[in-house]
Order: structure tokens, then C-alpha cells, then sequence
């Protein structure tokens, strides 16, 4: 299968294209910028295509000159601190995906998968909650996200185009960008540094490890028709934060880390909204998905993989 992911050259976007790429498929990556180990697979099944989601004639000339079979919806402005940049977000974010919906209707492409986010749902009112969960984005990024859900209905009764959301949360694991829970305690613990939140430890928090999202995925790209049009690919457990510091202490003896009580905050006047756990029983259902990562089997992983490549940062050195 050809396959375009935008975002290719990110997080998730990159760790699509290589598996893609392993398993025999034409993974094609479409992008604004590259790791070097990417650009240089060629010979790998991977393509980089330098581009910008929220340029429609780049995005059109990708599909033209790569003539994908399906799409993997990946770019984006991802998290909570991004929305405070708010109309770049919905910039990007909608305006982006309106580029790629209407290439798409253009040239007869009529598969999309939607990353999309827990953000849409907002505080959830359970510690489990499944797809039907009420949908009450409090920022930005949920917001833009849940816009693009609809879209991609609206594209589907205009065009015939199936577009396909797969929620998630709080993705993790070797390559994550962002400084947040667990990256900052794995990197400071490493690094020999001393890190002590005030507080956090109570939030609950579903942690998808990379590698699951990239089987969830897919698992529902290889599906040619699906009963429904959105599926949560996580873990379906949330640990909190506090757990989580406790098992990255003990995966890195003598790591100098700690968090105090109360909900964790993405800084001081941003509270984190209330989450937990998706419930994957529809894509363990529709798609036979099942995650392979605990919270205690993915941190061990991603401290490992670390470990491998790891170098004390400057200020740990000085």
C-alpha cells in the first residue's frame, strides 16, 4: 500500500513512516522538516516530501506526484501550551486539514486517518470513559481537534471520503519532543539533575506508549471498512503522575525526583482538566487491537532505549 503520512517527519508521524516502511509498505513522508536518519532511508520503502499542511498547492502537488492509496493525518500544533497561541493553532490545525480534505476530494483519495485527542472530550466525568463520552474541548487544541472530526464527516457525506479519528493520549516513549510527565523525570533522572514538582501526583492520566498508537493505527488502516468513525487507540488504564515518579525512581536508582499531591498543572495558571482512562473496547473489537504496554512495561522500554543513546546533558555535566 502507498501511504502518506503528514507530520511525517514528528513524534508519531516518524514512527508511522518507519513501521510502514518495515512491514513492505510505501511509506510516503510529507513534512516541513526531517530527522537526518530519515532522509537518508531511500532504500528503506521511505520517501521525504518537504512540504507545509497549510499550503494547499504543496499539499495537492504531494498527492499528485506520490499518488497515495490512503492518508495518515498526523500534522498538526500539538498540546495544551500551543493553544495559547490560538489562532495559529486553528490556523494550522482546521485550516490544515480542510487543505488535505479538499486535495483529497480533488484526486479521488478517499482514506484518511485522524490523529485526534483525548483534548476533545475536556474533563472527563469518569475514570473510564469510551468514544460516546461527551465531547466539551476546554482549549484550543481540543477544540481544533474535535473541528477536524466533524470535517472529516462533513467530507465523508460530501465526497465520499472515510475518514477514520483515532483518539489518543498523552503519547511517550524514545523521540517524544516535549518536555512533560514522563519525559522530564526520565531525562532529569538520567542526567543525575534534581527535579521536585510541587505538585501532581494525584492527576490520572491515560499514557499510550508510542509503539502501541503505531499498532493502533495500523491495525485500522489495514481494516477496508470500519462500523464506526471514531476509536480510541491508548491504554486503557491511567496511572497517575505520582505512580509514574515512582516507578521511573525505580528503574534509575538514586534519581533525585520527586512530585507533591494535587493536580498536575501544564504550568501555574493551567490546570490539567480532569482525566483517565479510554477505553479501547471498540478497537479491541473492530480492529483486534490490544495495547502491549503497561505503564511499568513502557517506562522500562523507553529508560532502556535511552540508556542506549543517552549523554548527560550540559548542566548535568558542568
Amino acid at each position: 500500500m502507498r501511504v502518506l503520512v503528514t507530520g511525517g517527519g514528528g513524534f508519531v508521524g516518524a514512527a508511522l513512516v518507519r513501521r510502514l516502511a518495515q512491514r513492505g509498505d510505501v511509506a510516503i513522508a510529507f513534512d516541513r522538516s526531517f530527522a537526518p536518519d530519515l532522509e537518508e532511508a531511500t532504500d528503506a520503502g521511505i520517501t521525504t516530501v518537504p512540504g507545509d499542511i497549510t499550503d494547499a498547492f504543496s499539499v495537492l502537488s504531494a498527492l499528485d506526484a506520490h499518488q497515495p492509496d490512503a492518508v495518515i493525518h498526523c500534522a498538526a500544533m500539538v498540546g495544551v501550551l500551543a493553544s495559547l497561541s490560538q489562532a495559529e493553532m486553528l490556523r494550522v490545525n482546521i485550516g490544515g486539514s480542510v487543505n488535505l480534505f479538499e486535495a483529497m476530494a480533488r484526486r479521488d483519495i478517499r482514506r484518511v486517518l485522524h490523529l485526534s485527542s483525548e483534548e476533545t472530550l475536556g474533563h472527563f466525568l469518569a475514570d473510564r470513559v469510551d468514544e460516546g463520552h461527551p465531547t466539551r474541548p476546554v482549549m484550543a487544541y481540543g477544540v481544533s481537534k474535535l473541528a477536524v472530526e466533524g470535517l472529516g464527516r462533513t467530507y465523508r457525506a460530501t465526497h465520499g471520503i472515510a475518514c477514520i479519528n483515532l483518539r489518543t493520549s498523552w503519547v511517550y516513549g524514545p523521540g517524544l519532543p516535549r518536555s512533560r510527565v514522563p519525559k522530564n523525570f526520565i531525562d532529569a533522572a538520567l542526567d543525575g539533575r534534581s527535579l521536585h514538582l510541587p505538585r501532581g501526583a494525584d492527576s490520572a492520566i491515560d499514557h499510550t506508549y508510542i509503539d502501541d498508537l503505531v499498532d493502533g493505527v495500523l491495525a485500522a488502516l489495514d481494516q477496508p471498512r470500519l462500523e464506526f468513525d471514531t476509536y480510541n487507540i491508548a491504554s486503557d488504564s491511567a496511572p497517575t503522575v505520582g505512580r509514574i515518579v515512582e516507578i521511573v525512581r525505580a528503574l534509575v536508582p538514586g534519581a533525585d525526583i520527586s512530585i507533591g499531591p494535587g493536580p498536575l498543572h501544564h504550568r501555574d495558571d493551567i490546570p490539567v482538566v480532569r482525566k483517565g482512562a479510554l477505553a479501547v473496547d471498540r478497537a479491541r473489537e473492530s480492529l483486534g487491537y490490544s495495547p502491549r504496554f503497561d505503564i511499568e512495561r513502557g517506562l522500562a522500554a523507553y529508560v532502556a532505549e535511552l540508556r542506549t543513546r543517552h549523554t548527560p546533558s550540559q548542566e548535568a555535566a558542568a
